[in-house]
């Protein structure tokens, strides 16, 4: 028996745009905001504070995106706490960004892509930050199980940490990208893809992750190539409290604004629990203008 295709990550991506905006609201639990919020030093802490922030963000936002690391921290009860914190923003249909940045090779990399996009898989979610620098081909199997199953991908390519300029900003030797910068290449690779597998789609469903404090001229990165259709969408941090003001998101992303989500965490989740509401809305109107 056939089964339909699901439908796929970046036409979900591209409802959310259109009902709730482009912000999208990181769920980081620091230590210190645990603190700040009065939540133990815990799985259970992190618990608390992730079902807080997606109770906060429903209605409000369309997008979300926990951090791994910090759920991962607590072992296997900071991943039982995870795997909650996600079931519960899947009831609220919000869309869910894996944000592990998992990078592997062939059959390792197939399992990392089962636990994060299989349906029977309590830490499901819509889209996966991965890394590419083993080679844009090592992709390929959670490139194939994100199309067949309807879900994202967000492959590194330019992040805004300093260490990251003299890998990033590197000119490729070899190969089709040969003359690129590394960052370059693989946004080159990322919107061929999109061309490839989704090339009747507005939004492709495999994007780039680009810092949104970096220069993306000087790292050889075209925001026109990624915003021909079907366009990449492009995560975006470092709005907020990482000093990129959300005003400037068409300066700083250029032709690729467009498909850009716009992620804020600790500028808003510094607001507290009684405040998230508020700090949320605020960021929701100070996109909503940039992109008037």
């Amino acid at each position: 028996m056939n089964h339909p295709r699901p439908e796929s990550f970046g036409a979900r991506l591209g409802a959310a745009f259109d009902a709730h905006g482009h912000l999208c609201v990181g769920i980081d639990p620091h230590e210190y905001l645990l603190s700040d919020w009065g939540l133990a030093q815990s799985a259970t802490g992190a618990l608390e504070f992730g079902l807080r922030v997606v109770e906060a963000c429903a209605g409000r936002v369309g997008i979300i995106k926990p951090q791994v690391a910090f759920y991962e921290r607590f072992g296997s009860l900071g991943f039982r706490a995870l795997e909650d914190v996600l079931a519960s923003a899947r009831d609220a249909g919000l869309l869910v960004i894996a944000d592990a940045k998992r990078g592997d090779l062939g059959s390792t990399f197939e399992a990392y892509a089962a636990a994060w996009f299989g349906a029977d898989s309590p830490l499901e979610a819509d889209a996966l930050t991965v890394a590419p620098y083993m080679g844009f081909g090592s992709l390929a199997a959670p490139l194939a199980q994100a199309k067949s199953r309807g879900k994202g991908i967000f492959v590194l390519a330019a992040t805004s940490n300093p260490e990251a300029g003299e890998l990033q900003t590197a000119t490729v030797s070899r190969g089709s990208q040969a003359g690129s910068s590394v960052a370059g290449s693989i946004a080159a690779a990322v919107a061929a893809y999109n061309a490839e597998h989704y090339e009747a789609e507005r939004l492709g469903s495999i994007g780039v992750v680009i810092g949104a404090t970096v220069d993306v001229d000087e790292l050889g990165i075209s925001v026109e190539g990624l915003a021909a259709s079907p366009a990449a969408p492009v995560l975006a941090p470092g709005f907020g409290f990482q000093g990129a003001e959300a005003g400037d998101v068409r300066r700083i992303l250029g032709a690729s604004a467009d498909h850009a989500i716009v992620t804020a965490s600790r500028s808003i989740l510094s607001a507290g629990p009684g405040g998230l509401g508020t700090a949320i809305d605020k960021q929701v109107r100070q996109v909503s203008e940039a992109y008037e």
